[in-house]
């Protein structure tokens, strides 16, 4: 469900970019959904093993989409839209999986003697529906080089943005200190996803195949 998800969040933004006019994406082939074109062995495999050996909060990520703004048709447009293109799939992919939650548990009553594999694509539902929010709202967090950052640059003074998009020479330190040494700050910004989760499950829980380990 995880590398699914990251994938479906690359390829939106390979996507928008090349509906905004820019097909860098598309010469160098990431306008696909092979996630060969888009997993990063590191944070696409590795830290999300590690973190759940160690029973930490599952989290990981794709390759991100190369992208050329300056052939946006419309600059800021463009480079709005493509940002925010991966968090509108995620959150997407949330309602899906919502949807396809409750499907599953209605085809359970239907078919009881497929309960136990029913029950078994309910749990990774339930993941997808937690994972696709976590990911829509970790990356609207405006900090270099997360989508939000680029929402956020664009309303800052002119002067103030280009020294704000200066961060992202640091890459995910940033984030990465955060999550780290302020663990709390996370939480909080990832509030609304926690909420929503809570929401969500509430409306299908009555369609709940089994109480199995999951994210709550």
């Amino acid at each position: 469900m995880l590398l699914f998800s990251v994938v479906a969040h690359e390829y939106a933004h390979a996507e928008a970019a090349y509906r905004q006019g820019d097909d860098t994406a598309y010469v160098l082939g990431r306008l696909t959904l092979n996630p060969l074109k888009h997993i990063d062995p590191l944070m696409s495999l590795i830290v999300p093993f590690i973190l759940w050996r160690m029973g930490a909060p599952v989290f990981g990520a794709a390759r991100p989409v190369p992208v050329n703004p300056r052939k946006y048709r419309n600059f800021r447009k463009g480079d709005v839209i493509v940002s925010l293109a991966g968090i509108a799939v995620n959150l997407g992919l949330f309602v899906v999986s919502a949807v396809l939650f409750v499907v599953v548990g209605v085809l359970a009553l239907a078919l009881p003697s497929l309960t136990p594999s029913l029950a078994i694509a309910q749990r990774m539902l339930q993941w997808g529906m937690w994972l696709n929010l976590v990911l829509a709202f970790f990356n609207l967090i405006p900090i270099p080089p997360l989508d939000g950052s680029h929402v956020f640059y664009h309303l800052l003074p002119p002067g103030a943005g280009v020294k704000y998009r200066r961060l992202q020479a640091l890459g995910f330190l940033p984030i990465l200190i955060i999550a780290w040494v302020f663990p709390e700050v996370l939480q909080v910004l990832l509030w609304p996803a926690d909420q929503l989760m809570r929401a969500g499950l509430a409306v299908v829980r009555g369609f709940a195949i089994s109480r199995g380990a999951g994210p709550t």
